[in-house]
């Protein structure tokens, strides 16, 4: 949520701004609801202050004379304006703040100008792709059905859902580890979050209303499956206040998380591609607004050493105004290069939010010279998401026998050096 102080004292600048991004946003209209809400705030106020003020009269009189009696009277017809009053302002309160959530975040102004993905900005690359032989697309491994099974997934709940079995889940499940172990060095303190969130916590982080279609629904609780874990983590300090000594905090999870969007079946969505449940781990940072684009690109670092790690090639795009996110300020997407595909595929969003999501998770903290609580800065990343790491780690790493060499880095965990 931005701030509306801003939005009341530079209405235009807000509207240049958010004509930027990719999302429709009337401030005009916004604005003027403003003034009726105020208005009707002030009716209502207005009418429960005369209310007090003639019941303090009343409590004076006599009680039974004929002026208590006919105050009596006039009390039931100002009760009843007072009320119908109360209603009206609520009921513009209400539309207010749902008008408020319609406004996306405001682009930082070295976020580059653009108006789709084609003008997204490489900032920044990693890696031989030239170097890498023997490729083949991941779902032409020839055991990759038996590792890897869709077939039993679509039948046991439906397209999108593949079973990991043996090695391939002994694999992700290293993968998973070092991500985590990764987080733990840089810092992040690790929780265990709950894959379903109310309405509240939906609507802290963005995800709501502007993604509400995107989201596992249950209707019977209004629970949400997660979509990321950045979800209840952010939500694990909402309402709270920090001491500013405390700044910065770092968290990280792993979660399994759940896409409605995924799923339309084509070249593009083919194997690991696209799914509707995949296995992630988040990074999330509360921190001083003085340093929040520091701490983005600290954030992006510490996600691009993982994929170094695994000998990963990749490239960082700096999103441009027309894709970037409806909360975002910033954002930075990571993408590995699978050799088999011939093609990018995105792997992390590292972003920073400015105080967007604290304000709607009301998440602030205490400065130390005493002033007034402010809100903090959010920023979260994904530290790394499985599916496509895991498509480029198989593309990237066949061996002419036709195995897969498995990464140094996780032979800890996965306990050989090849899959297949």
């Amino acid at each position: 949520m931005i701030d509306v102080k801003f939005l009341r004292e530079n209405p235009e600048k807000v509207k240049q701004l958010v004509a930027l991004k990719k999302f429709d946003c009337d401030i005009d209209s916004i604005l003027a609801f403003d003034t009726e809400r105020r208005t009707a705030v002030t009716a209502f106020e207005d009418a429960r202050a005369a209310q007090n003020a003639a019941s303090k009269a009343m409590a004076e009189l006599p009680k039974g004379s004929p002026e208590f009696l006919e105050k009596v009277k006039e009390m039931k017809a100002v009760s009843a304006k007072v009320k119908e009053l109360q209603t009206l302002a609520d009921e513009a309160e209400k539309k207010w703040k749902q008008m408020l959530l319609s406004i996306p975040n405001m682009p930082d102004a070295s976020v580059p100008v653009g108006k789709n993905e084609t003008d997204n900005v490489t900032v920044y690359t990693w890696g031989d792709i030239t170097s890498i032989k023997n490729a083949k697309p991941h779902w032409d491994l020839p055991f990759f059905e038996d590792t890897l099974d869709f077939k039993r997934g679509v039948k046991v709940t439906g397209a999108g859902f593949p079973f990991y079995v043996g090695d391939m889940a002994r694999l992700v499940r290293s993968l998973l580890a070092l991500f985590l172990d990764e987080a733990h060095k840089n810092g992040y303190r690790e929780l265990m979050c709950p894959i379903m969130v109310n309405a509240a916590s939906a609507t802290a982080t963005g995800q709501l209303p502007d993604k509400e279609g995107q989201m596992y629904h249950d209707a019977q609780d209004d629970f949400y499956m997660i979509p990321t874990a950045e979800v209840p983590i952010t939500n694990f300090f909402r309402d709270e206040t920090f001491e500013e000594a405390q700044l910065p905090v770092y968290a990280c999870g792993y979660t399994p998380c759940f896409r409605r969007e995924a799923g339309s079946w084509g070249k593009d969505v083919r194997g690991l591609n696209r799914l509707h449940q995949f296995d992630k781990v988040e990074l999330v940072k509360w921190v001083h607004p003085d340093n929040g684009f520091a701490e983005l690109e600290k954030l992006r670092k510490d996600a691009e050493g993982i994929l170094q790690k695994l000998g990963l090639p990749y490239r960082v795009l700096s999103i441009c105004t027309g894709d970037i996110g409806f909360p975002h300020a910033k954002q930075y997407d990571l993408e590995v290069w699978a050799a088999g595909q011939q093609k990018w595929l995105e792997v992390s969003s590292c972003s920073c939010f400015t105080d967007f999501q604290a304000r709607r998770a009301n998440i602030r903290f205490r400065p130390s010279d005493g002033g007034k609580p402010r809100h903090v800065y959010t920023l979260n990343g994904s530290g790394l998401a499985i599916p496509r790491v895991l498509a480029a780690l198989l593309e990237n790493n066949i061996r002419e026998d036709g195995k897969v060499a498995i990464p140094e880095v996780l032979k800890y965990w996965y306990g050989g050096d090849t899959i297949g």
